[in-house]
């Protein structure tokens, strides 16, 4: 499975609008598995992995036997570094030129690259109004 940017993007977007249970029980079976429009439970469970795997949640991982990796995932939280990255990919236009940019070149770049190249857009936008 190749690691996916705009999937990525969705699930932050996605945890970051969970009501917050009062109190937090996790092990309660109303809450939902996190579901993405257009993507499978086992898309998304790899992808919340991932995030989790890089600091940027905290979630609780469903598996099944015979399955690699997870099938679901319940998001608990974005940690701090995934407000972080959030915020940095929140514009959709300065989203959409970094996207573009890295295609054009035709390379994939490190997770860290491509916050820098959002934060330095994020720059730019504000340098260009003031």
């Amino acid at each position: 499975m190749k690691r996916d940017m705009e999937l990525i993007r969705n699930i932050l977007l996605a945890v970051e609008a969970l009501p917050l249970p009062e109190p937090p029980d996790f092990n309660d079976p109303a809450i939902n598995f996190l579901e993405v429009p257009g993507r499978s439970v086992l898309e998304v469970g790899r992808h919340v992995q991932l995030l989790a795997d890089a600091g940027l949640v905290e979630a609780h991982l469903s598996k099944a036997d015979g399955i690699v990796g997870p099938f679901g995932a319940r998001a608990v939280r974005l940690t701090w570094n995934g407000h972080e990255f959030l915020n940095a990919s929140r514009n959709d236009t300065i989203w959409r030129r970094t996207l573009a940019t890295i295609r054009e070149k035709g390379i994939d770049v490190p997770f860290s690259v491509l916050q820098e190249m959002l934060v330095a857009g994020i720059r730019a936008s504000l340098g260009s109004g003031g």
